[in-house]
Formats: structure tokens, sequence, C-alpha cells
């Protein structure tokens, strides 16, 4: 896999893997993203105070900046993927990138 996917609750951030240290560590660093302007949030009254409902036509300009920290995360037994803070990963073939509006 070239991507990991930060699964922050709902969120989901993009990282690009810069090397395979063993089958059980991996460095990876964080990707810039731009949300494209031609999406538009739509809110209808509901939830706490409005729901969006078409957030799942989000679109992100995603590219690699060799600028931010690379780190490693490492495989656990029963979490998956997981940096030495916790927060947890997902190995991807592509970037993603989804911000949830409605949490």
């Amino acid at each position: 896999m070239k991507y990991a996917a930060h699964l922050g609750y709902t969120d989901i951030n993009p990282y690009e893997v810069v090397r395979v240290v063993s089958d059980k560590t991996i460095e990876i660093r964080s990707m810039d993203s731009e949300q494209d302007r031609s999406f538009k949030p739509e809110f209808v009254p509901g939830g706490f105070s409005a729901c969006c409902v078409n957030q799942s036509e989000q679109k992100w300009f995603i590219t690699s900046n060799t600028e931010n920290e690379v780190f490693r995360i490492r495989l656990s037994k029963n979490r998956g993927w997981q940096d030495k803070h916790g927060r947890r990963f997902k190995l991807t073939e592509k970037p993603v990138k989804f911000y949830d509006y409605n949490f």
C-alpha cells in the first residue's frame, strides 16, 4: 500500500508511506489537502442544529509535502496500525480525506 488514512472518529486524513521498515513498522507523513471550492455543503434542519445531506460528494486536492514530519506507525495485535499516541491508521491504495460535517 502507498498510503495510510488516519481514522479520527468520523474524519479521515491522508498520509503517505515514506518507508517500510518491517512487516510491522512503517514510516509515514501527512499530506496536504485542500477542499475543492466547487463543493457546497447543503444543510437541512435536524440533529443538534442541522445535517449536511451531501457530504459524501465532497472532493479534495491532496498533495505530498516533504516538509511534513515523518513518523512511525506499528501494527498492533488488537487495534491494527497505530502511532505511539494510539491514533489509528488504515493502509489504502489512494489518499483519502473526509470531513464529517455532521459530527
